[in-house]
């Protein structure tokens, strides 16, 4: 799957902001190496950095255009194209971060228990992962795929991504090594400015495995099914805008000492 700076990017305040709010909840941090997991184009990276800046930091995905981005926006630190899946955290980190990217890897419980022991004592892992696939935002990616025009290309391919465990399965995974656990749901509301703006919105992440499975020119056609299916879902407000729902689920969990 290949990813877009420039796509992603089109909305970084809004896909900033929780990033910020889960960084708000990370305590000081004990001596070690601090760590963005899935850095993307390096947008969180730089909240850590202004945070902690006496931290020695790295920057961690799995994309090389997202790690060019992300070197040419901080060239004073160091990133490194690695597999969560199967990367071993070195001892004593201080700090795990991964904003929005542990949705997409379906063993990612058993990651966050491999870095939850690689942590110092005091030490943290930060997540956050988006909780909306069963917004008609996603749901409708599923349904254009499914339908008759397109329904042939996807035969046969799981494109959607598994649906996350419940808060209280977290909870269970990390109680052994941590001294503080804390989990919530946000839902935010960003106002955009018409249905074309939220697919530009999902062209960044959701939508893009989609599209890679298209031939590329069947993929205009589908935006097209896609869009004016989220038209009739997200319907305008009365200054023109749309309003997208989206929920996220966070986790801060303090190593025990």
């Amino acid at each position: 799957m290949v990813w877009s700076p420039a796509q992603y990017l089109k909305f970084e305040d809004e896909r900033t902001r929780p990033a910020r709010d889960l960084l708000a909840q990370v305590p000081d941090l004990p001596e070690g190496l601090a760590f963005d997991l899935g850095c993307g184009p390096g947008n969180s990276t730089e909240l850590i950095r202004d945070r902690f800046p006496w931290t020695t930091l790295s920057g961690l995905d799995s994309d090389e255009n997202m790690l060019l981005a992300a070197a040419k926006r901080l060239p004073g630190v160091s990133f490194e194209k690695a597999d969560l899946a199967a990367w071993v955290p070195p001892a004593g980190a201080s700090l795990f971060y991964g904003n929005a990217v542990f949705q997409w890897l379906p063993n990612h419980l058993t990651i966050f228990e491999r870095l939850m022991k690689a942590l110092a004592c005091g030490g943290t892992l930060a997540v956050q992962m988006p909780d909306n696939l069963g917004e008609p935002s996603h749901l409708l990616m599923e349904e254009t795929a499914r339908s008759p025009a397109f329904a042939e290309a996807f035969a046969g391919k799981t494109i959607r991504r598994n649906p996350m465990p419940p808060p209280a399965t977290y909870v269970e995974c990390l109680v052994p090594w941590a001294a503080r656990i804390e989990v919530w749901h946000t839902i935010y509301y960003h106002r955009l400015a018409n249905a074309e703006a939220i697919v530009e919105w999902v062209k960044g992440t959701g939508l893009r495995p989609y599209l890679d499975t298209l031939p590329e020119d069947r993929r205009s056609a589908f935006l097209a099914d896609y869009t004016d299916r989220i038209r009739t879902a997200y319907p305008a407000t009365s200054d023109g805008k749309v309003l997208l729902r989206f929920p996220r689920f966070f986790i801060v969990a303090v190593k025990a000492g």
